[in-house]
Order: C-alpha cells, then structure tokens, then sequence
C-alpha cells in the first residue's frame, strides 16, 4: 500500500495504485520441443507450483474502492484509508488526489469514481447529477500565508501580496483555494497579483517549499502539514472565506454500501478525530 507524501501534488489524474500485473512463470535458456518423460517427483513439483500459483491468485482477488479527494485531503484521507483497510481486508482503497475542479471533471466524463470529496460545495453542485445521494458537509479549512523558512521577502499580511515586490503564487480562480482567495481578497479590497496559478493547493505549497515563490496562499492545514518547510503569516478574518467541504458516494459506485461506509467513516467520530489533528474545522 503505497501513500502520497505531503510535499507531492495530489495532481494525478488517475488513482494513486497501478493494477497489479501477474505474470505466469518465465522459462530461460534453449526450449526443447517433442516428448518429455516426467518422473514422479517433477510431476509432484510442478502441481505443487501450480497449486501455489492458484492459492495466491485466488487471495489476490479483492474489491476496489476509488476515492477521488482534493489535495488538500492528502494527510487525513492518507490515515483514514490505512484505517478502512484495516476494517476491511480484501478491500484495496485507491485515492485520487487533486483539485476539486479537475476531479469533478473527470467525473462528469465518467470516470470511475466511488466517493468524491471536494473542498467545496459548489464543484460538488456542479456534478449533482453524477451522484447517487446527498453530499454531507464534513470539515472546514481556512486560507493562510506560506512563506520559506525565515520569511526573506519579509511579509507581514495580506496586504503584501499587493505590492508587487514579491513573487506570490496562488490557485486557479475555478479551484476551490482560488475561489477563497477571490472572497479575501474582494473582502479586504486587495488586488492580487499572482506571478503563477495553480492547479492544485499542494502546487502552491511546493512552489514556496521549493523558492520558487516568496510567498503562496494555501490552507492553514498545508502550512501544518509541511512542518518546518515553510513557515506561516497568518490572515486576520480569513475565517470568513472559509471553505466547506462535503463529500457524497457517486451515482457510478461499484459498491455503493461500501462507499457508503466510507463516506460515513470520514463522518463518524475517527474521520472527525482524524480531520482535527490535521488542523481542519468542523462545518
């Protein structure tokens, strides 16, 4: 079971695990043709290889579950599929991590989907009709300021990211982070002037890890998540362009009760407990 560390963009667009490929036995050196005599004992060998090949087929076989989660879910959504394979062991849950937009799009063209969590109500309105219920509102997130270690651009607020005289990287407008840094900055009457936008919130973060960029508007829950790679500038009232995010089983589930039961893990009181020690909010 592989994890996406929290310094990678949940950019895939496709689930995070491979298929796996099992091949069957490979024979080396010169192939001999015609009849062979077999005695006993390879006889009893190569049923016992082909009996072991058949029990480890058979206990490979096992169910799928796709959740498609934005990236900013990377951490939380990391631990609780660990806890969902734990309680359900022929069960292999992939997560698809990205920007909510991209996600949505890729469900509105059919992807196979079973769970979708966005990081806000209105990319989960726009594929209402791709679902097979109700979202439920799960967490909440808030917009900070993410500045490499020791703040060398010197940035004190909001803002400074007005002034032009950094280089200030955030998301695209039709991403859910982009859309909240619309609100702020429409909110407080600043005019940002981005040198990039990106696709995703972890993008942003990765550019401020990497310098890219002297500043990046992420959530407050990437500035935890990255520990001593950045440090952060808080936002006063950015409390009011906080985000909501819902999370609702696909109309296209395999399984729908067992998305369903993972919909309601992210609900119950481990999801919450989970969501909380990531820094995330409740609705």
């Amino acid at each position: 079971m592989r994890r996406p560390s929290a310094g990678q963009a949940e950019r895939r667009s496709q689930p995070r695990r491979s298929q796996r490929i099992r091949r069957g036995p490979q024979r080396h050196g010169p192939q001999r043709h015609g009849p062979q005599r077999r005695g006993p004992r390879r006889r009893a060998v190569a049923a016992a290889v082909l009996l072991a090949v058949a029990t480890t087929a058979c206990g490979s076989e096992g169910r799928t579950l796709n959740v498609f989660a934005a990236a900013s879910l990377t951490e939380p959504f990391g631990e609780l599929e660990q806890v969902f394979e734990q309680r359900h062991q022929d069960v292999d849950v992939r997560l698809n991590l990205a920007g909510s937009s991209t996600l949505g799009s890729q469900i509105a063209e059919g992807a196979p989907a079973d769970v979708f969590a966005s990081a806000n109500e209105p990319v989960m309105a726009d594929v209402a009709g791709d679902l097979g219920g109700e979202p439920h509102p799960f967490a909440t997130n808030r917009l900070t300021i993410a500045v490499p270690p020791g703040n060398p651009a010197g940035i004190e607020g909001f803002g400074d990211l007005a002034g032009g005289g950094a280089t200030v990287v955030v998301c695209q407008p039709q991403v859910p982070c982009g859309a909240a840094a619309g609100r702020l900055a429409k909110l407080t009457g600043t005019t940002l002037r981005p040198a990039s936008e990106e696709q995703d919130v972890k993008d942003v973060l990765n550019k401020v890890v990497t310098r890219e960029a002297d500043a990046g508007l992420v959530y407050a829950t990437d500035v935890r998540a990255a520990g001593d790679q950045v440090d952060e500038v808080g936002i006063p009232g950015a409390g009011r362009a906080a985000n909501r995010y819902p999370i609702a089983v696909t109309a296209r589930a395999a399984e729908p009760e067992l998305a369903a039961e993972f919909r309601d893990l992210v609900l119950g009181e481990e999801g919450r407990r989970v969501l909380r020690k990531a820094g995330f909010g409740t609705p």
